[in-house]
């Protein structure tokens, strides 16, 4: 039940993330080169921030 609720709640904070980045990059004019950098960044610190959420959740 736990990880089907974190699943909702992840697929959930990447699409806010997701759009928010996708503003920033419009807002901004920034190239595509550069645009590919920052969702790789966004995406991988989120990654990080749910996985570490998770195991606190889990375990604590």
């Amino acid at each position: 039940m736990m990880v089907l609720l974190f699943s909702f709640f992840a697929f959930f904070i990447y699409t806010i993330f997701n759009t928010l980045t996708n503003h920033l990059c419009v807002k901004k004019d920034m190239s595509y080169e550069k645009q590919l950098y920052v969702y790789r960044t966004v995406n991988i610190y989120t990654t990080i921030l749910l996985a570490s959420s998770y195991l606190s959740i889990t375990y604590l």
